[in-house]
């Protein structure tokens, strides 16, 4: 399957975005998915995680109470509820597909979308 996200933009500090990533198989409903963001020049950090039942989700210390993660069931979406957005929060977003029940470490993760830019800036 593909993953494609969207929902990227420029945002006033504490603002809000949702981010949708979309499969294009049902198949993702049997994987952990996870957010993750890359600011130029820093590596590729985890933002949240849930998992393939949507039971359980993990958040970044620098992002929980702001921003919330989701499944919508059977429609093979993923969402990423940002607010309070925060200068900080700049960069480019991914979603990516795991079978480890690991959250945080991108190198488990087997397939990623192509991101999609968040800049939180007056």
């Amino acid at each position: 399957f593909q993953l494609v996200e969207s929902g990227g933009g420029l945002v006033q500090p504490g603002g809000s975005l949702r981010l949708s990533c979309v499969a294009d198989e049902p198949s993702v409903l049997y994987y952990d998915i996870g957010w993750f963001r890359q600011a130029p020049g820093k590596e590729r950090e985890a933002v949240a995680c849930i998992t393939d039942d949507g039971s359980t989700t993990n958040y970044a210390d620098s992002v929980k109470g702001r921003f919330t993660v989701s499944r919508a069931g059977s429609k093979n979406t993923i969402y990423l509820q940002m607010n309070s957005l925060k200068p900080e929060d700049t960069g480019v977003y991914y979603c990516g597909a795991s079978s480890s029940s690991v959250c945080y470490d991108p190198t488990l993760y087997f397939r990623w979308g192509q991101g999609t830019q968040v800049t939180v800036s007056t």
